[in-house]
């Protein structure tokens, strides 16, 4: 799939990419190796996967990092309960002694977590490891296995290869230094936050009722809102909640009605002292959308 079909097929799938995007993502298809994508939040990496899930029309398993997880949540782990009924029906000689710890660790009992769900599906799925730099280093040389050989080991059953390998995309937002073991796995993007004309383009992508006026304004405010002394920068879904959220108050133009835009910035202001934004700072940046 060359970097242009792949492109028109991210903009059909709601995704818009820009060509050297479009060119990582065709050589992690080609390649099946697994993508780190870093940048700040709120620019769009995790919408990556979701596009190439809709494109190639497989599943989408998402694991979610955070600081303690472990290989209960993120591998498998065995269901307990039913296990113990098993065992109680042995008890009443309901199930032969000799097959009973066979049948009690057996595929019946695992519950799957993503990781090892990804390797088990028979049509190669993607699979989102979301915010790596959350997890633990401890979790992170463990992934580091499985995304090598793409097999997992569990003791009661052996070693459990991949029928399909999944499309991997990982994500971070930078607030822990990764180590060089797993970059040197991984290709390699950076997700800037989108120049004007980019972000006009998803804003009537995925908002096509809007007025290009309206939409052309609301950009150029966000824009000018990032250059400011944010505690936290409005990101993309930010933009276009914003967005929506000016057509729902009937807002044709961001001058025609100060007070609602104004009343509406809780779409884009997400910390107390962000919130705090000085009236005249925000007519100035509507002075400037305009």
């Amino acid at each position: 799939m060359t970097p242009d079909d792949l492109q028109q097929r991210l903009a059909q799938a709601g995704y818009i990419a820009d060509r050297s995007m479009a060119a990582t993502l065709s050589l992690f298809v080609a390649l099946q190796r697994p993508l780190l994508l870093e940048g700040d939040a709120g620019v769009g990496k995790t919408e990556v996967a979701c596009a190439l899930a809709r494109i190639f029309a497989c599943r989408l398993l998402r694991l979610q990092c955070y600081e303690g997880l472990d290989v209960n949540a993120a591998v498998y782990e065995w269901n307990y309960q039913h296990q113990l009924l098993a065992i109680k029906m042995l008890e009443q000689g309901k199930v032969n002694p000799e097959s009973a710890e066979q049948q009690i660790f057996s595929d019946k009992y695992l519950l799957q977590r993503p990781l090892l769900q990804a390797i088990r599906q028979p049509v190669s799925p993607v699979l989102l490891i979301d915010e790596i730099d959350r997890a633990d280093e401890e979790f992170e040389a463990f992934l580091l296995e499985v995304l090598s050989d793409f097999q997992i080991s569990v003791p009661e059953l052996g070693t459990l290869g991949a029928i399909s390998i999944p499309y991997v995309v990982l994500t971070s937002n930078g607030t822990r230094e990764l180590s060089d073991a797993l970059r040197r796995r991984c290709l390699y993007y950076y997700v800037e936050y989108p120049g004007f004309d980019k972000e006009l383009r998803i804003v009537t992508t995925r908002l096509p009722e809007i007025g290009l006026q309206l939409a052309r304004q609301v950009v150029a405010f966000v824009q000018s809102l990032r250059k400011t002394d944010l505690r936290k920068n409005p990101g993309i879904s930010e933009t276009l909640d914003w967005a929506a959220a000016l057509l729902r108050l009937n807002v044709s133009s961001l001058d025609n009605d100060i007070e609602a835009v104004t009343d509406s910035l809780v779409c884009l202001l997400k910390t107390h002292e962000d919130s705090g934004l000085a009236p005249d700072e925000v007519k100035r940046l509507i002075a400037r959308a305009v």
